[in-house]
């Protein structure tokens, strides 16, 4: 429109008010995203086959984008040596070689020998050599003292949140500096971040990420990711 003196001016823009984003409800959007982000990677046949031998066993696995997070900070932290606490039917075992380099060597602990021999049935599948497995039957507490300070790229902790408060400061030590410790089940069920669920686990679950956020000597960050995985690096 010309100015009020007609020569013709425009006069100057007047921004347009703001636009608040739409907000989105668990239901709407948000949901869709969440679903495709946690399934933008596909499990590979092996992976698939893994994580049907979890649910014959009653194994809570990770989930596919859990599994390729995990996946991802092994190749970005070049992992050859890696100690996964809670071995299951080896779905995350599965997600975390498809990161390693081909002579890095999975520590993988747990208490139950049937779960060790799915895992290794999951892992010949795959054509892992089986020098590349190192599997333990035993409680992480008597395990992890016996393992090498600072001498593991990472730490995938995914047992027992009730016990794992005994060894957490023994899975920090085996960091090399710019190692990372993985917490799987964070979230607790999607209990940890109400106030008001005060359950054995959940009480636990929010200890152990209070020791891991409040160490000085780790930075961290918790990705709501599946069950949730809570990252700490060890600062170089």
């Amino acid at each position: 429109m010309p100015g009020a003196s007609g020569s013709g001016a425009q006069g100057p823009a007047v921004p347009a008010p703001a636009r608040r984003a739409p907000a989105t409800s668990a239901s709407g959007s948000k949901a869709g995203s969440w679903q495709y982000a946690e399934h933008f990677v596909p499990e590979s046949e092996a992976v698939e086959r893994a994580r049907t031998r979890a649910r014959e066993l009653g194994i809570a696995a990770v989930g596919n984008g859990a599994g390729a997070l995990l996946q991802t900070l092994c190749a970005a932290v070049d992992a050859r040596a890696v100690v996964e606490v809670g071995t299951g039917a080896g779905v995350s075992g599965l997600w975390m070689l498809g990161g390693m380099p081909r002579d890095g060597v999975l520590t993988t602990i747990d208490a139950e020998a049937e779960h060790l021999r799915a895992a290794r049935t999951a892992f010949a599948e795959l054509g892992v050599r089986s020098g590349r497995i190192r599997g333990i039957t035993g409680r992480a507490v008597d395990v992890l003292p016996r393992l090498t300070e600072g001498g593991y790229d990472l730490v995938l902790l995914d047992a027992d949140p009730i016990g794992t408060a005994a060894y957490l400061e023994r899975a920090v030590r085996l960091l090399r500096p710019g190692g990372v410790v993985a917490l799987h089940g964070a979230l607790s069920a999607d209990r940890a971040g109400d106030p008001a669920q005060r359950d054995p686990v959940t009480t636990a679950v929010r200890e152990l990420s209070r020791a891991l956020r409040s160490s000085p000597d780790l930075l961290p960050a918790l990705v709501p990711s599946g069950e949730g995985l809570l990252l700490a690096a060890r600062r170089r």
